[in-house]
């Protein structure tokens, strides 16, 4: 106990200590995950009415795209645009393109994202498909085009209804970005992994990152429970 305490001691500032300067483990985990999120969730909103069209143009890229990102893990995703992207010719040989792909960040938050996507747009596509067709065929018979449909009744009602299952997608993202240390990105595990290089407490530097990642997660949970009793309160007194 007495090493445990040591160790906080003497690296508790690179793990949470964020200084205006030198961002800590913290700070770029929190930073990498809201952003990916953010992202990831506004793209995947649309995608996912196309996921669901009739139309084959717009319902087949999308499909062949959550296919091959849910189908694969993100440890090799974030190894092929991070490692492999640069090597690609015409990303190579674009200044923009390749000083993006040189970034550990940019690669890291792509790949979240990507990865994010693809799961959200199936979670989200498959809540648009049960809203209740009898409140479509209410919102028809008050003369509503689809797009009001889609904006005042189908979106609003599957968001709510999709909370519990997208808090633990938010969740997976947190422990996701545990492999930001593959791009070089210094997150709380990045900090854990130079922590033990210098002091070789294994177990207490590896055990602060994962008691940083379980308050960060209880947190999460926290803030999703009461977001979905607010959000959901109309069941509760439905019944």
């Amino acid at each position: 106990m007495s090493d445990f305490l040591d160790l906080l001691k003497d690296y508790w500032q690179p793990f949470i200590y964020w200084d205006g300067t030198e961002w800590s483990g913290l700070a770029v985990t929190l930073w990498v995950l809201v952003v990916a999120l953010a992202i990831g969730f506004c793209l995947s909103l649309p995608l996912s009415i196309a996921r669901v069209s009739k139309k084959p143009w717009l319902k087949w890229p999308v499909y062949v795209f959550t296919y091959v990102f849910r189908g694969t893990p993100l440890y090799i995703q974030l190894l092929l645009i991070y490692s492999g992207m640069i090597g690609v010719g015409f990303i190579h040989n674009n200044a923009t393109l390749s000083h993006f792909f040189a970034s550990g960040y940019h690669c890291l938050v792509l790949s979240l994202v990507l990865n994010t996507m693809a799961y959200t747009i199936e979670m989200f596509a498959g809540y648009i498909r049960t809203t209740p067709s009898g409140e479509i065929e209410a919102a028809q018979a008050y003369g509503m085009s689809k797009f009001q449909i889609y904006r005042y009744l189908i979106i609003p009602s599957m968001l709510r209804r999709a909370l519990p299952a997208y808090s633990n997608e938010v969740i997976l993202m947190l422990h996701s970005t545990s492999l930001a240390f593959t791009a070089t990105v210094p997150d709380i595990l990045k900090v854990a992994r130079d922590v033990n290089s210098e002091t070789y407490l294994t177990f207490y530097s590896y055990g602060t990152a994962a008691l940083l990642y379980m308050c960060l997660a209880f947190i999460f949970v926290w803030l999703f429970r009461l977001w979905e009793k607010r959000a959901l309160a109309f069941l509760a007194q439905a019944k």
